[in-house]
């Protein structure tokens, strides 16, 4: 039902009940957000892309329906495709999702749209968006939150724009989209760059997995449970293992794709990020500088990923499979002929500290996989003084991303009858099952929030994005250096048998007799 929610101005509307009841803990006592009446203006410099279209203009049409934006809050698109008011709505309106009675609540929100079209690289262009954020009601004194959902070779030029032009009376916020540079060099010139202009307060590096529910979730589970303390170690963990797959290939946009690869794209920041979650000890608060001094230090501890201990592949089509899994990634026509660019990456990396050292962390990511999956998985050792004959299978801890979020933990129990031989089964928490009719926020609507709310927490600071190009980029450079092509795999498979085989010699042990059901399923 409907009850009223308090916005920022402290006055009651009437409306769904908000989503977020974790954002309760982000209100004043007197259940407004922080920031008070204060308008604000929103404005998505690459309003005509894909990114805009398909992610950002409805997470705002989600924050403005659920009360959790200022009173007075204005969107403004820019680009340098030239759109009337009414083209950029018909853009974005596929993607809105408005539930029965929501309609007007929608036409609101498409009321509070504007554009400005210019080039990026002219001064003049942002002299009238400055003006016509200055015209809006309220914008003489308003806040100022700036997306970037544009290339990164555009950052430079356009943060020099901003930062000389249509800086707020107000608060003035960036955000800006990974890539974050295509190695230490060129990343360092970038952070170099925006550092001069902004303050770190001021700069928010998205990294949207920092935003899904069970990534944050991690810190809860690790650290608000008393019965995960005493074997979160080296002497009980075996492996560590963080998986992203995909069922599909690049679909058009090898392009995009080839210039940076799997490991750029998911590895260097996606998986490295869980890896910091799992991996660092606790932090004296959960203050955004707390939690990713932390991160940081864990980055330290790992040395640069050597070649050896990387397996590289490439999907090919599978002739045999449906045709969605016939073309393989040099017959996508939007990749150049003959890329050796990898689009499956597997590598351990160990970090040396008292905690973990001797612990592999394997990271495996992949597109054209068998199915499509993003999780952590703690194996752990197996139990010393075997009383089975060696039929209890290692103990594991699983936090599934995606898809149907889940926790579960792999045990050994009593085969129901009348013997004592055991059986793996599970202790298993299913948000689907568990937490019924809860819908979950978008890491975008999270992510866009804590912006407003000045929150840092779940955003990349610039000296962790150095550790993690530091890590990174000797590898890179060797597979730039070597002639050694990544290995082929079919569409649809697992992979390449190499990359089995490298987790088996760090130390995972893969029995294949288990596998998880969702309870939807069962």
């Amino acid at each position: 039902g409907e009850r009223r929610f308090r916005g920022w101005s402290g006055k009651a509307v009437r409306g769904p009940p908000p989503r977020f009841e974790w954002l309760r803990q982000e209100l004043n006592q007197d259940g407004t957000f922080p920031g008070g009446e204060q308008p604000l203006s929103i404005v998505i410099l690459g309003a005509s892309g894909d990114l805009a279209r398909k992610k950002i203009y409805p997470t705002l049409w989600w924050l403005f329906r659920d009360g959790l934006l200022p009173d007075v809050t204005y969107f403004t698109g820019f680009a340098r495709t030239p759109l009337s008011v009414t083209e950029l709505q018909e853009r974005c309106h596929p993607h809105l999702q408005a539930s029965p009675g929501e309609e007007e609540l929608l036409s609101r929100f498409l009321s509070l749209q504007s554009f400005v079209q210019g080039q990026y690289g002219e001064a003049g262009a942002f002299g009238a968006l400055d003006q016509h954020l200055r015209a809006l009601p309220g914008g003489p004194r308003a806040h100022r939150l700036f997306y970037l959902a544009l290339p990164p070779t555009l950052y430079g030029t356009v943060t020099q724009h901003l930062h000389s032009t249509c800086m707020a009376p107000g608060w003035t916020r960036v955000i800006v989209e990974k890539p974050f540079g295509r190695d230490l060099r060129s990343s360092e010139a970038l952070s170099a760059q925006l550092g001069a202009l902004f303050r770190e307060e001021q700069l928010y590096r998205i990294d949207h997995y920092l935003g899904k529910e069970m990534v944050q979730n991690l810190m809860v589970l690790r650290f608000g449970n008393r019965l995960f303390g005493p074997i979160w170690n080296r002497d009980n963990v075996a492996c560590v293992v963080v998986t992203f797959k995909e069922p599909f290939g690049t679909d058009g946009r090898g392009g995009y794709f080839d210039a940076f690869g799997i490991i750029r794209d998911v590895m260097q920041n996606h998986l490295l990020q869980m890896l910091c979650l799992v991996a660092m000890e606790k932090p004296a608060s959960t203050n955004a500088d707390d939690v990713r001094d932390e991160k940081v230090k864990v980055l330290k501890s790992i040395d640069p990923v050597q070649l050896q201990d990387v397996v590289l592949g490439q999907y090919v089509g599978d002739p045999e499979g449906p045709p969605e899994r016939r073309r393989g990634y040099l017959e996508d026509p939007t990749v150049p002929p003959g890329s050796s660019t990898p689009t499956f990456a597997a590598a351990v990396l160990r970090v040396n500290n008292e905690r973990w050292d001797g612990v592999p962390f394997v990271l495996r990511c992949g597109k054209a996989l068998n199915e499509r999956k993003a999780e952590v998985r703690l194996q752990f050792r197996a139990v010393p003084g075997d009383i089975f004959a060696q039929r209890c299978k290692r103990n594991e801890l699983v936090v599934r991303v995606q898809p149907r979020e889940a926790v579960y933990a792999k045990m050994n129990t009593k085969r129901p009858g009348l013997s004592l031989q055991p059986l793996e089964a599970e202790l298993d928490l299913t948000y689907g099952s568990r937490y019924r009719g809860v819908k979950l926020p978008d890491a975008y609507e999270r992510l866009l929030l804590d912006v407003i709310c000045g929150n840092q927490t779940h955003f990349v600071r610039s000296d962790e994005l150095r550790e993690a190009w530091r890590i990174f980029t000797p590898l890179l450079d060797a597979i730039d250096q070597s002639a050694q092509k990544p290995i082929p795999y079919k569409h649809g498979s697992r992979g390449p048998p190499e990359a089995d085989e490298l987790l088996q010699r760090a130390g995972f042990l893969y029995e294949g007799t288990y596998k998880w059901v969702d309870p939807h399923q069962r």
